[in-house]
């Protein structure tokens, strides 16, 4: 299929592309490329073919969720190097590349 110049500016305007007349032709050759490529893919016999809902056929291997014993608050922060009556207490970052831990 041939694609003309105002197809272009149709599909240019529809689009809300901006374009000059110097990409026209270049426009023009693209456009019928792929149009071209399409109809080649339309000669393809796909009787019998299902479509595709993903294009693998891998599926995401799941557990079952299960409750489990977690660490509570007071014994984490009794193993922390460095914490306050709530929080852990970590090394803030300096522009100068030092590391401080404030033991507050």
């Amino acid at each position: 299929m041939k694609i003309d110049r105002e197809t272009v500016k149709k599909i240019a305007h529809l689009a809300r592309l901006e374009h000059d007349p110097e990409t026209e032709e270049a426009m023009m050759a693209s456009m019928t490329e792929i149009l071209d490529w399409v109809e080649k893919l339309e000669e393809v016999d796909t009787e019998g073919v299902e479509p595709l809902m993903h294009m693998s056929y891998e599926l995401n291997v799941m557990r079952d969720d299960q409750v489990k014993d977690h660490l509570d608050r007071s014994n984490a922060l009794d193993i922390a190097p460095h914490h306050d009556q709530q929080f852990f207490r970590v090394p803030k970052v300096l522009d100068s590349g030092q590391v401080k831990v404030d033991k507050g």
